[in-house]
């Protein structure tokens, strides 16, 4: 069987940018195994800032955090939970998800909050949100891919709609 191409050839998505959030983190933590063996952690999130051409607003302070699971293949996965706010009052939860990873030097680097240049690592995660009907209800409908930068007390995504 050969797989036939797009009637107009393939078809690539591109990137269009939509957003940042700098969110500042409170205590960063990590707290023993689980059942499967995986090392577990925690970062609240303190307060944040929220940048772009198609959104704008702020982190609730302590709103959430990222619940994360430190693999032995030198992977950090997360899952956070965060309230943002619109500049015009509107409510979105996000669910952040994605996946951090570097050589066993970059990864103990990154534990004792050195800050390194994001090409030294891979930061990546998947946001989905879920917010009222309205101007913002696009982040519902729309994937979205980020990328990040971690430093000391705050971490910078950058987040993309795909088109």
């Amino acid at each position: 069987m050969t797989t036939k191409p797009f009637a107009n050839g393939p078809h690539v998505p591109g990137l269009e940018f939509a957003f940042r959030v700098t969110m500042y983190m409170g205590e960063r933590m990590r707290f023993g195994t689980g059942a499967a063996g995986l090392g577990r952690g925690y970062a609240s999130a303190a307060h944040g800032i929220i940048e772009g051409p198609r959104l704008n607003g702020k982190v609730l302070e302590n709103s959430g955090g990222d619940y994360a699971i430190f693999r032995p293949d030198q992977t950090v996965q997360f899952n956070a939970h965060y309230v943002l706010q619109a500049d015009d009052g509107t409510y979105i939860y996000m669910n952040n998800s994605g996946y951090r990873h570097g050589t066993p030097e970059v990864n103990k680097r990154l534990e004792a909050n050195e800050v390194l240049d994001p090409s030294e690592y891979y930061f990546r995660m998947r946001p989905v949100f879920d917010c009222p009907k309205g101007p913002h209800d696009w982040l519902t409908r729309t994937v979205i891919i980020g990328a990040a930068d971690r430093r000391e007390d705050h971490s910078i995504f950058d987040y993309y709609a795909v088109v």
